[in-house]
């Protein structure tokens, strides 16, 4: 099986999903100029579903500008989800991303995903159960939405659609993975403390440490953790982990690592993977910010 049928191998484990060919709209609400940039307040039409609210974030002048896809974390804060980009949250290091990213000519862009921010109102283990009796995967809705995302991404004048990354922190790391993996027009994926081997986590008795939204049914019987990543070489990929974080366990890393190692250097991009591991837990450090910058500048 080639890597474009893996693709879609593990696409199809998300559920039914909306056709991809829906018509996408975006709504203006209001444009604000902060400090560092220009805020975008947006209601876009994504899956034909629900609207879905979100930030875009750019620099005052120029363009088309490099832009990041932000996926925003879990945390059991379903209040903050796109707010994160430009508010920040307690796992994240300040200042918040938003303008961080602005101050290097980048824009940015973060969705509420179900659940989260404006699109609360259900928990998740009821949207769960709901979606699960239509033959839907909350995970794959949100995943869904998030390549829909980048389908509007590539529409915009203002944004280089040759230099898409994506990111995030936790929940969002997760998020970045997947995308990364299933769409080639993201050129440079950022993962921050959520690179987790699964069978790792089940030795490790710590399935409870991630929500239900999670979950994929039959995932493990096609797919490791480095699999889904290998789908990514040899585009770069940038993965930093916390030594205390029980969402990933060091064997678990060492494993993706030693994988994720081979894959690109028979590509001939055995730079374009770095793993680097610091003695924190679940959060983002100072060293982990500069890193990310780094990162995005050098292969953005």
């Amino acid at each position: 099986m080639d890597r474009e049928e893996r693709r879609a191998q593990l696409y199809g484990l998300l559920g039914d999903l909306p056709a991809r060919q829906l018509p996408i709209a975006a709504r203006l609400l209001w444009q604000e100029e902060r400090a560092d940039y220009v805020l975008e307040r947006l209601t876009l039409e994504l899956n034909g579903i629900e609207p879905v609210p979100a930030y875009f974030v750019r620099p005052k002048s120029g363009g088309p500008f490099p832009c990041v896809l932000f996926n925003h974390a879990h945390g059991g804060e379903y209040t903050i989800g796109k707010r994160e980009l430009i508010d920040g949250r307690p796992a994240q290091l300040n200042p918040p991303y938003a303008g961080v990213l602005a101050a290097r000519g980048m824009a940015a862009l973060c969705i509420d995903h179900w659940i989260f921010g404006e699109r609360r109102g259900r928990t998740e283990s009821e949207l769960f159960k709901l979606m699960l009796w239509h033959g839907q995967v909350l995970w794959g809705m949100m995943v869904y939405d998030s390549l829909r995302a980048l389908d509007y991404l590539v529409t915009r004048p203002d944004v280089d659609a040759s230099r898409i990354a994506t990111m995030g922190l936790s929940m969002g790391s997760t998020m970045a993975q997947w995308v990364a993996a299933l769409d080639t027009r993201i050129k440079v994926c950022v993962d921050i403390c959520c690179l987790t081997d699964y069978q790792a986590l089940i030795e490790t008795r710590g399935l409870d440490l991630h929500g239900i939204y999670y979950y994929v049914p039959s995932l493990l019987k096609h797919f490791t953790a480095a699999q889904i990543n290998a789908l990514t070489a040899p585009r770069p990929h940038l993965c930093l982990a916390g030594i205390f974080d029980p969402l990933t366990p060091a064997a678990g890393l060492d494993r993706i690592d030693a994988e994720l190692s081979a894959v690109y250097h028979s590509m001939g991009a055995a730079g374009a993977w770095v793993l680097k591991r610091y003695s924190t837990g679940h959060f983002e450090s100072a060293d982990m910010r500069v890193e990310v910058l780094d990162f995005l500048q050098r292969w953005l």
